[in-house]
């Protein structure tokens, strides 16, 4: 049951409390001591205009604000609830703001009057509120905004504070409504506005858990013993497998500058962001104004978020991480920036020499010699005998992680090797895959499989040997792959 105050009881209460002075504006907030003091406090900045926000859906962002005043800003923000795939052949009843995991990235100014409305749908079949950490008084908004099923609820408040901020349902249970996907960012521009970028992508990890693990195929339910466990079968970005790769990759060329705007729901995990490939120039650390430079990785808490921002200086793709590594590579957590533009081979050369290491018995490399000793040359021609043992040393250095040992993958990522109609159809197709690398969509043995397998910076020696072990390895048969092939299709390919 709800209780409320008119506007003279609420004053006699105050004054009971001794608050009257604050009551009416007499007195000022102290600042926690160290704080940084604001050119002009937020609240006496004159309100000029309104308008309604640009909402948009990951992994894009709304354009920068130019405008030199605050305004009011009517954000509008819809609840749905539906089932969708979480990944291939596998669905999962999401619960949602703006129907997509995160939800819609909300973009103002320090400074603004936010006027919300958050409705949820007819359609949907539980009640839900919102708690945006950018809101300075009660639960977030989460108290003014707790609405059913056809119902709406309209508050307002000040942004006081700029900086990249979590919002969340907190709906009881919290950390259900979080699990099923009620996150998403609001970014409170500074006055002065962010330094210029040439591209801006909204990335937010969440962890999911399901009564079936991970893969496993036909809808699976929520799994609260899992959650409270903290053992999530999926870790992801923006909500589904594969949403940041194939066709879904964020793209950029080089000499471009690039903005993620980084949040993690959770409702459990703390995310290790890292770009595989790059350094960031920049991070503003939990998304406030302490910055810092040239980061490899940085931490993002559940609830918490962070801006990363680096110039692209040689085209490839990078690879989006959590680097608590298993959950890239075995949950899910993986992205692609794929930036094109002419090599830069002052920055970055690839592969200069090729060459067979053997620690055994000497190393066999294409490498420059001392004065006076020739170089030994890799043999352009080996037995299939010889490939097949070096490919195995080179196969269980290099590709088990991903293929496992004996060949049989990690579905629904990594296919499988062993028995493999995918690989044993096109001896063409296996040497591009090595080499240009693979990401979608593809079918093997029947069944469906979408992951990254970057491209391999191996010589066309290396190449030919490691294929011809797994053609002829865990059932598989074939001729050897020769050097040759390897460099035709290098050439094909431009490589």
């Amino acid at each position: 049951m709800r209780f409320s105050l008119d506007a003279g009881a609420r004053w006699a209460a105050l004054a009971l409390l001794g608050l009257s002075s604050i009551a009416c504006g007499g007195a000022q907030k102290s600042k926690p001591t160290g704080a940084a003091p604001k050119a002009i406090a937020p609240v006496d900045e004159p309100i000029v205009g309104e308008e309604v926000a640009q909402l948009t859906a990951p992994p894009f962002v709304p354009p920068a604000i130019t405008r030199k005043h605050a305004t009011k800003v009517k954000v509008h923000l819809e609840v749905r609830e539906f089932t969708a795939p979480i990944a291939d052949g596998v669905d999962y009843t999401f619960w949602t703001f703006g129907g997509t995991v995160p939800g819609s990235f909300i973009r103002v100014r320090e400074g603004d009057l936010v006027e919300f409305t958050l409705a949820n749908h007819p359609d949907n079949k539980l009640p839900h509120n919102i708690d945006l950490h950018a809101v300075t008084g009660q639960g977030g908004g989460a108290s003014a905004s707790f609405v059913a099923p056809g119902h709406s609820a309209t508050f307002s408040f000040r942004c006081l504070n700029r900086g990249l901020f979590i919002y969340h349902c907190a709906t009881a249970p919290v950390g259900m409504h979080i699990a099923n996907g009620m996150y998403g960012l609001i970014l409170v521009e500074p006055r002065e506005g962010l330094p210029k970028v040439d591209q801006e992508y909204y990335v937010c990890q969440g962890d999911f858990y399901t009564d079936g693990k991970h893969g496993q195929a036909g809808f699976q339910p929520f799994s609260m013993q899992k959650a409270l466990d903290e053992n999530p079968d999926y870790v992801l970005f923006n909500g589904r497998v594969g949403a940041l790769t194939g066709d879904n990759a964020i793209v950029a060329r080089v000499g471009e500058t690039v903005r993620l705007y980084v949040g993690n729901g959770g409702p459990n995990l703390v995310s290790s962001f890292h770009v595989i490939g790059e350094i960031f120039d920049v991070v503003r650390a939990e998304g406030g104004d302490l910055v810092n430079n040239n980061v490899q990785t940085t931490l993002v808490p559940p609830g918490g978020a962070a801006v990363v921002e680096f110039e692209i200086n040689t085209p490839a793709d990078y690879i989006l991480v959590d680097h608590a590594i298993f959950r890239t590579f075995n949950k899910g957590a993986l992205g692609i920036l794929r930036v094109t533009g002419r090599p830069e081979v002052d920055v970055y050369t690839g592969t200069q020499r090729e060459g067979i290491y053997h620690p055994e018995g000497g190393a066999v490399q294409a490498v420059p010699a001392p004065d006076g000793v020739a170089a030994t040359e890799v043999p352009t021609q080996r037995t299939k005998e010889e490939r097949l043992a070096l490919g195995q040393r080179l196969y269980e250095s290099v590709c088990f992680a991903c293929h496992q040992k004996n060949g049989q993958g990690l579905p629904p990522a990594f296919p499988p090797l062993a028995k493999s109609d995918y690989l044993m159809a096109d001896s063409d197709r296996a040497i591009r895959t090595v080499i240009a690398g693979l990401q979608g969509e593809i079918v093997v043995n029947g069944k469906k499989y979408v992951g990254v397998m970057p491209a391999q910076a191996l010589s066309d020696d290396d190449v030919a040997n490691v294929l011809t072990y797994v053609r002829n390895a865990w059932g598989n048969s074939s001729d050897a792959v020769t050097r040759d092939d390897v460099a035709r299709v290098r050439a094909a390919l431009g490589h």
